[in-house]
C-alpha cells in the first residue's frame, strides 16, 4: 500500500511539474520578517506580501526638507506597480525630531498632503545600535544605516539588496529610475 501511495504522490508531483507549476522560491532572509502596518494592528510578512517584486524601502519623516519626496515616491509607485514594483515607507523620528507625530497623524498627513497609497509601516528607529530588524538586515547586507530621512534601499525580485541611495537622491533621479527599470 505504501508503494502505491508513493507512486500516486510521485505521479501528482510529475503532473504539477508538467503543468508548469513550480514550488515558490524560498523567502529572502532580508525580507523574512513581520512588520505592523502604520496606525494599525495587522502584521505583514514582507516575504509573503512582496516576494517576487522589486522593492524600494524608504525611511520617511513628515517635517523634513526631503518630505516632498513623498510625491515622487508615490509617482514611482503608481508608474511601476503594475510591473511588480512597490515602495515601502517606514517613518522614523531618529533625525532632529522630524517625525514627532503619532502613527495616526503620520498616516493622515501622508494621505491628505501627498495622496500616499504605497504601503506604510510602523514608526521605527533606523540608527545603528537601535535599528529595527529590517534596517539591521539591510546594514548586514552591505548598505549603510540611514544618515538622515529618506534613505532608499532597492531590493530585486529575489530579495537581494541591489543598491542604497542617500536622501540627496530623489525619486526622479535618472540613475534610480534606470536601475528600477532594469530590475523590472
Amino acid at each position: 500500500m505504501k508503494r502505491g501511495l508513493f507512486a500516486l504522490g510521485l505521479a501528482a508531483l510529475t503532473g504539477l511539474a508538467q503543468a508548469g507549476t513550480e514550488p515558490a522560491p524560498a523567502c529572502s532572509s532580508l525580507l523574512d520578517l513581520e512588520v505592523r502596518q502604520l496606525a494599525g494592528e495587522e502584521r505583514v510578512n514582507l516575504c509573503e506580501a512582496y516576494q517576487g517584486q522589486v522593492v524600494l524601502i524608504v525611511n520617511t519623516a513628515s517635517k523634513c526638507g526631503f518630505t516632498p519626496q513623498y510625491e515622487g515616491l508615490e509617482a514611482l509607485y503608481r508608474r511601476y506597480r503594475d510591473r511588480g514594483f512597490v515602495v515601502l515607507g517606514f517613518p522614523s523620528n531618529d533625525f532632529a525630531n522630524q517625525e514627532p507625530g503619532s502613527e495616526a497623524e503620520i498616516q493622515q498627513f501622508c494621505r491628505l498632503t501627498y495622496a500616499v497609497e504605497f504601503p506604510m509601516f510602523e514608526k521605527v528607529s533606523v540608527r545603528k545600535g537601535r535599528a529595527a530588524p529590517l534596517f539591521e538586515r539591510l546594514a548586514a547586507a552591505g548598505a549603510p544605516y540611514p544618515k538622515w530621512n529618506f534613505y532608499k534601499y532597492l531590493i530585486d525580485r529575489e530579495g537581494r539588496l541591489v543598491e542604497s541611495y542617500s536622501s540627496m537622491t530623489g525619486p526622479a533621479d535618472p540613475k534610480l529610475i534606470k536601475t528600477i527599470e532594469s530590475l523590472l
